[in-house]
C-alpha cells in the first residue's frame, strides 16, 4: 500500500545571487535592493539589518537553510471498488442483479474502510513487524512471538467483514466464492500483509469441508469460517521441513507416533512456518509403525491438524527457533519450529496426506494469484494518479506520450489477468456448488497452476515498470512503494515456483489422458466462432486462431517425443496456454454453459467501451503461443540441454 505521506513544503519565488550562486526566497532579495532608495534614517538602520540578515544567510550552509519549497506531490487514490472500472463492469455483467444491488453497496462500504481504516493499519503492520522473545526477563524459555496491535486488528477486521465466511455460507450460491475473491482482492493491497494466513485459514477450512467435516473438526471449522473476532481462528500450512523445496515427497522428515487415546505426537522440524502465530495449522508427517519404521515417499505421507497453543496460551509441545529474515512479506512471523511431540489429530486416510492437501494447495494458489492481480492494479492505480500531479519538462507526465504508452501497458497486463482470475473463482463457485460440468472442472484444474505460475512473473514486472514510473522516488522506503516490490517477489515461489507448476501442468494433462487438453481447445475455439460477428475484435481473433493453430501442432509434433521435450517445453507451454485463454473471446449470447469471460468477451460486450476493445486488441498483439516459435527454434531437442549446460557452465572451473 502507499500510506507514507511526503512533506507538504510551501513554494516561494526565487533569485539568485550574484555573490555566492545561491538561490534566496525572492522577499530576502528584495531587501538587497533598499539601499539606495530614500528612507528615513529608522527606514535605512532597518534594512540595514536586513541587509546584513541576508548576506549571513549567503554565508550559511545550504543545508542548514530553511528550505519551504514543495518538492513532489504524493500520489493518492479514493474508493478502490469505486475507481476500478473493470471490476464493477465485470460484475454488472455476470452477477444477478438481486444479488449484484447486495453485492455493490457492500463493496462501496468496504472500499470506503479500506481507506479511512484499513490502509493506517497497514502502513503501521509494516512498521511493526513480528518481534520474537525467546526467554523472559528469569531466563525461562517462553518463545513469545509478539505482534503490532494493527496486525491483531486484521484478524478482528478479517472475522467482521467475512473474508473467509462469505465462501463457506454460500448465501449468493456459487456467486458466493467470487463474491469472496472481489473483497480480497480489494484488501489484499492494503492487508499489511494479512492476506497469508487468511490464504491458509481459507486452505484449511477447504480440507475440512472436503472432508466432510468431522465432528472433531466441527468446532475447528467454525471458528476458521467465523464472523465473530472472538471466536475467529487463522490457519497455518507447515510443509516445508530442513531440505526445503516444493518435493515434500522426499524431504518431509517429521514421524508421527500414535498415543493410546487415538492422537498422534509430531516429532521433527518444520524449516519454513508463514503465520507462526495462527491458531491452528495443517502438517504432513509420516506415520511410524510399532517398530519406529515409516513408508517413504509420498505414500507415506498422512495430514494432520493440530492447535498450535492450548487453552492456557501455551505452545504445543513447540519451540521456536528463530524468526525467518526474509526479503518481503515481513509484517508476517515466519518460523522454523521444532515440534517435540506436539499433539495432533490424523484427518486424512494415512498415506493420503499429498491426495488430502491438495484442497488447500489449490485455494492458497488462487490467493496467490488474488495477491498478485491487487499488487499489480495497486502499482498501476498510483502510477496514473501520480502522472496527474507530476510535473517533468515543463508539462505533467500524463501528457508525456511514451509515459502513458508504458502505464497503458501495464494496464493490458493487470486486464488480462484480473479477468483470468474472475474466471478461475467462477469456476470453482460452480464446482463447490455442484453445478460444474465435467468441462468445467477439467478447465479449473488446468487454470488454477497456468495463471499462479503466468500472474507472479506478471506481478514481479509490473512492480518493477510501476516503480520505474516514480522516478527516484520509487526507490525512496518512506513512499511504502518498495515494499509492494518486495511483497510481490514471493509470489512467484510461494506455492510453487513457475518451473514447479509449469511440470505440474504436465502433470493435469497426462493424468487426464489428454482430456483436460481436449477441454481447453474446444472451449477456446468455440467461443472464436461466437465472436466471429465483431468486426472490430477481428485482428485480435485472427491472432488467436493462429495460434491456437501453432498450439495443436506442437502438440501433434511432440505426442510422438520423449519426456525431455516436453519438460523443456514447460513454461513456454504453461505461458502459451495462459496468453491464448486470457485472450480468446466470446459473445454476448447466453450459453446453456454459462460462457466463459476474458478479454475477448469483455469486449464483445453490447455496453462494452473502447477501451475494452483496445485491452483485448493490444493483449493479442503479443506473441501468444511462445511454445511454438521456441520449438521451431530447436530450443526442446537434446542439442539444446547440452547447450544449455555449456551456457551455465561453460565458464566455471567446477
Amino acid at each position: 500500500m502507499f500510506a507514507c505521506r511526503l512533506p507538504r513544503w510551501r513554494s516561494s519565488a526565487t533569485c539568485k545571487s550574484w555573490q555566492s550562486g545561491h538561490f534566496l526566497p525572492w522577499d530576502k532579495c528584495q531587501m538587497l535592493s533598499i539601499k539606495g532608495i530614500n528612507t528615513t534614517v529608522g527606514q535605512e538602520q532597518q534594512a540595514g539589518m536586513q541587509e546584513k540578515q541576508v548576506l549571513e544567510a549567503l554565508e550559511m550552509p545550504l543545508a542548514r537553510r530553511e528550505t519551504e519549497t514543495l518538492f513532489q506531490e504524493q500520489p493518492e487514490t479514493g474508493n478502490q471498488y469505486l475507481e476500478d472500472t473493470l471490476l464493477r463492469s465485470y460484475l454488472k455483467t455476470h452477477l444477478p442483479p438481486k444479488v449484484l444491488e447486495e453485492v455493490h453497496q457492500d463493496l462501496e462500504r468496504f472500499g470506503n474502510r479500506l481507506l479511512t481504516e484499513i490502509q493506517p493499519l497497514s502502513r503501521e503492520c509494516e512498521l511493526n513487524p513480528p518481534v520474537f522473545r525467546q526467554y523472559d526477563a528469569w531466563g525461562r524459555r517462553v518463545d513469545h512471538i509478539h505482534t503490532c496491535s494493527a496486525w491483531r486488528r486484521m484478524k478482528e477486521i478479517s472475522a467482521e467483514e467475512g473474508l473467509i465466511a462469505e465462501a463457506y455460507e454460500r448465501r449468493y450460491s456459487n456467486w458466493s466464492r467470487l463474491y469472496q475473491a472481489v473483497k480480497l482482492y480489494l484488501f489484499s493491497s492494503s492487508s499489511g500483509g494479512f492476506n497469508c494466513p487468511l490464504a491458509m485459514t481459507d486452505g484449511a477450512a477447504k480440507v475440512i469441508e472436503s472432508l466432510g467435516i468431522p465432528g472433531s473438526l466441527k468446532n475447528a471449522f467454525d471458528c476458521l469460517t467465523s464472523h465473530n473476532p472472538e471466536k475467529f481462528w487463522t490457519s497455518g500450512q507447515w510443509m516445508t521441513e530442513r531440505r526445503g523445496g516444493s518435493d515434500v515427497a522426499s524431504s518431509t522428515e517429521t514421524v508421527a507416533r500414535k498415543q493410546p487415546d487415538g492422537t498422534y505426537r509430531l516429532y521433527g522440524f518444520k524449516w519454513f512456518t508463514s503465520a507462526a502465530d495462527s491458531d491452528v495449522t495443517l502438517t504432513l508427517a509420516r506415520i511410524a509403525d510399532a517398530e519406529g519404521q515409516c513408508t517413504q515417499g509420498s505414500r507415506g505421507l498422512s495430514l494432520f491438524f493440530l492447535r498450535v497453543r492450548d487453552e492456557e496460551g501455551k505452545l504445543n509441545s513447540i519451540q521456536v527457533q528463530r524468526l525467518k529474515d526474509k526479503l518481503g512479506t515481513r509484517q508476517m512471523a515466519t518460523a522454523e519450529l521444532w515440534l517435540q511431540g506436539a499433539r495432533a489429530e490424523l484427518i486424512s486416510a494415512e498415506g493420503r496426506g499429498v491426495a488430502a492437501i491438495s484442497n488447500m494447495l489449490n485455494v492458497t494458489r488462487i490467493h496467490n494469484i488474488i495477491g498478485a492481480v491487487a499488487s499489480m492494479r495497486r502499482m498501476i492505480s498510483l502510477s496514473r494518479n501520480y502522472a496527474r500531479k507530476r510535473v517533468a519538462f515543463g508539462k505533467l507526465l500524463k501528457d508525456h506520450p511514451l509515459h502513458m504508452q508504458t502505464i497503458a501497458r501495464m494496464e493490458v497486463q493487470v486486464r488480462g489477468a484480473f479477468l483470468l482470475l474472475m474466471e478461475i473463482v467462477r469456476l470453482l463457485g460452480l464446482a463447490e456448488t455442484n453445478l460444474a460440468s465435467k468441462q468445467d472442472q477439467l478447465l479449473l484444474r488446468l487454470l488454477i497452476p497456468v495463471a499462479k505460475l503466468y500472474t507472479g512473473k506478471q506481478a514481479s514486472s509490473v512492480a518493477v515498470e510501476a516503480m520505474e514510473s516514480f522516478g527516484g522516488q520509487g526507490y525512496m522506503e518512506d513512499t511504502g512503494l518498495p515494499v509492494i516490490l518486495r511483497d510481490t517477489l514471493v509470489l512467484s515461489i510461494w506455492e510453487g515456483t513457475t518451473n514447479i507448476l509449469s511440470l505440474d501442468v504436465l502433470r493435469s494433462l497426462a493424468k487426464s489422458q489428454g482430456q483436460v487438453m481436449a477441454a481447453f481447445l474446444s472451449t477456446v475455439q468455440k467461443k472464436l466462432e461466437l465472436a466471429s460477428g465483431t468486426e472490430e475484435l477481428s485482428p485480435a481473433m485472427q491472432r488467436t486462431q493462429e495460434a491456437i493453430g501453432s498450439l495443436r501442432q506442437f502438440m501433434e509434433a511432440t505426442g510422438s517425443e520423449q519426456a525431455l521435450t516436453m519438460e523443456l517445453a514447460a513454461r513456454d507451454f504453461s505461458y502459451s496456454l495462459a496468453r491464448i485463454y486470457t485472450g480468446r473471446a466470446k459473445t454476448g449470447i447466453p450459453e446453456p454453459w454459462n460462457g466463459l469471460a476474458l478479454l475477448m468477451e469483455h469486449a464483445a460486450r453490447p455496453d462494452a467501451s473502447s477501451t475494452d476493445v483496445c485491452a483485448a486488441l493490444r493483449w493479442c498483439n503479443q506473441e501468444l503461443c511462445p511454445v511454438a516459435v521456441e520449438s521451431g527454434r530447436g530450443s526442446y531437442g537434446a542439442g539444446a540441454v547440452l547447450q544449455d549446460s555449456a551456457l551455465v557452465f561453460g565458464n566455471s572451473r567446477l
